[in-house]
């Protein structure tokens, strides 16, 4: 079994290695934005959101 701490030394060594990630971008990042990223190495995609759903979500989120 793999604790957390030995999962993160080997995340943040990747980030580093692999994606040139400091440290303090691997801490400051979200488990899914990392998962994005590497996703994105290695060719999975995801469809950016249709019009409506922008539309929901400026609705939900409005800019002041």
């Amino acid at each position: 079994m793999t604790t957390f701490a030995q999962g993160a030394v080997r995340l943040a060594g990747f980030a580093g290695a692999v994606l040139g990630w400091s440290p303090d971008i691997f801490w400051r990042a979200t488990p899914a934005e990392l998962a994005a990223v590497v996703g994105a190495m290695v060719g999975e995609t995801v469809a950016p959101p249709d019009a409506d759903v922008l539309a929901r979500l400026k609705e939900a989120f409005p800019d002041g």
